[in-house]
């Protein structure tokens, strides 16, 4: 029955997961090497990174047909971290060559470390903390910066000046996008058997090179980026690295820093493209099990010089819609580029960008959300402003801030308005007892709400607060009850607290054992027990 299972993980379609994957790993190129330029370092180590992390997720991450790499959220980051170690490495009474890379590799191994830590703490649960509205404006601005990412594949070099391009060779390139475009949207609608996007790529391909059109192709980018081309070796283990910790002497604080912001930004994007590729295929991943392999995948970087990554939506979307769903897709695309890398070179860099411009644009358009505009004035106005701002974030800082920004400003809209909803009704018993029925949580946000319903001076000798329909929630709504029970104590007052949870209770004799005099067990209302067994439940 295992073995089904992991035989079912691995492959659900095998023709499907391998050319889906093929089609994945000829996107992966120009990526890989445009990232690497936004780093800094070689096009290689780009490459190299996208393999390690490919496989590594691809084979024991949380999600199989997520697919992972080298990403440009993660590359923004590494630039100062790789301009400082050169700049220190030159400054050396021995220079050390690209000693910012060595610095890269030495940084991924803690950044490893931390992620593969937040697995075994189980910290990637959270992920289910992302309000749906976070989640939409998450993958709009995604889409947004997919598409702003492919306007610099429109540039060309004249005279060792990138400029974009205009008259025949822009309209020659516009049309070969749209031809892309056009054969991944109507080739499914002919038949299925055959992914889209590979089909399109290929046939652009052949038209550009027996066509014998001169546009810009992936051995040209590359080349114009600086790059010396696709071809290289295997990995190799980089045992330098242990060698130059040394040369980080006051540096430290920026490794770690640089490791904690790398670590974090992986693991939001990791998370999220799994709840969205979860959303997509109507099955559940393993976030923890994702931070794990993420994080030996970067350590794996670190060692065999790899520029490190995370998840990629853009292209783990393609290998789903290409139909891409099992573990054998990402280790086909992984294994793929490395091939490109040891032997396909030659063929590889004849691919013209604007076939894989094309399928990426297919991508943004399959990517971005476009219900928001119908139910944008249709959800709660507190919801529209967190989607506008995490999609406006996104494309203005980056996919991590934008995350978190959206997660608080929804944490605070909803403390705000559970902090305006206590109420307390009040009546006499016929002893004379002055019964307070609260309603609503009694949390940080609420204290001040909930002190105002008191007449502390006026009321009767004994006092009771119904917490039947109340909960205390955090050490303020402790604190709260604490002041307002010795307020009415001061003055000689009896108060008893009923019909709290058991959780409730605990929560109060742990802070004070006091509280043991007050609160009242024996409740004869039906209602206290029914809401505690459905409490103890959920629970």
């Amino acid at each position: 029955m295992l073995l089904q299972k992991t035989i079912k993980n691995f492959t659900q379609n095998p023709k499907n997961d391998i050319l889906s994957g093929l089609t994945v790993a000829l996107a992966l190129v120009p990526e890989a090497v445009a990232f690497a330029f936004v780093a800094g370092i070689d096009p290689l180590v780009g490459l190299y990174g996208a393999f390690m992390m490919g496989i590594v997720t691809a084979l024991f991450g949380g999600r199989p047909g997520m697919i992972s790499g080298a990403t440009g959220a993660m590359a923004v980051v590494m630039v100062h971290l790789i301009q400082k170690g050169n700049e220190v490495g030159e400054a050396l009474t021995a220079p050390v060559e690209n000693l910012g890379l060595q610095w890269l590799f030495i940084t991924l191994l803690f950044v490893g470390a931390i992620q593969i830590l937040a697995g075994v703490l189980r910290l990637g649960k959270f992920v289910r903390l992302i309000p749906h509205p976070v989640m939409m404006g998450f993958v709009n601005g995604l889409a947004i910066v997919i598409f702003l990412s492919q306007l610099g594949l429109f540039k060309e070099n004249v005279d060792g000046v990138q400029q974009y391009m205009t008259g025949t060779n822009l309209w020659v390139m516009l049309g070969l996008v749209l031809l892309t475009m056009v054969i991944m949207f109507g080739l499914p609608k002919l038949t299925k058997k055959i992914p889209a996007a590979l089909t399109a790529i290929i046939i652009v391909a052949a038209i550009v090179i027996f066509g014998k059109i001169d546009v810009s192709t992936v051995g040209s980018f590359i080349r114009d980026g600086g790059g010396e081309g696709l071809q290289g070796g295997l990995p190799t283990f980089q045992d330098q690295i242990f060698t130059l910790f040394y040369t980080i002497g006051d540096n430290w604080s920026m490794i770690l820093s640089t490791a904690f912001i790398l670590a974090a930004v992986g693991l939001i994007e990791s998370l999220m493209t799994l709840n969205l590729i979860d959303e997509m295929t109507e099955t559940r991943g393993s976030g923890n099990r994702e931070c794990v392999a993420q994080g030996s995948a970067n350590i794996l970087n670190g060692l065999f010089g790899g520029m490190g990554g995370c998840a990629m939506i853009g292209q783990s979307i393609i290998n789903v819609n290409s139909g891409g769903r099992g573990r054998l897709s990402g280790a086909i695309a992984a294994v793929a580029l490395l091939c490109f890398v040891l032997f396909g070179a030659p063929l590889i860099e004849q691919i013209p960008i604007a076939a894989l411009v094309g399928v990426m644009f297919m991508v943004v358009i399959g990517t971005f959300a476009w219900s928001s505009f119908r139910i944008l004035h249709k959800i709660p106005l507190s919801d529209a402003i967190v989607l506008i701002a995490v999609s406006a974030i996104t494309v203005w800082q980056d996919l991590a801030i934008a995350v978190i920004a959206g997660v608080i400003m929804s944490a605070l809209t909803f403390a705000w308005q559970n902090a305006t909803k206590i109420r307390a009704r009040k009546k006499i018993k016929e002893d004379g007892t002055k019964v307070y029925e609260i309603w609503g949580p009694l949390f940080f946000g609420s204290t001040q709400a909930f002190n105002s319903k008191f007449d502390i001076s006026n009321d009767p000798k004994a006092i009771e607060i119904d917490f039947i329909e109340s909960k205390v929630t955090d050490h303020s709504g402790v604190e709260a009850l604490r002041n307002i029970a010795n307020k009415y104590v001061a003055l000689g007052k009896e108060v008893t607290l009923t019909h709290l949870s058991p959780d409730c209770k605990a929560l109060l004799l742990k802070w004070n054992p006091e509280f043991e005099s007050i609160i009242k067990d024996s409740v004869d209302d039906p209602r206290y027990y029914v809401v505690t067994d459905v409490m103890d439940s959920e629970v």
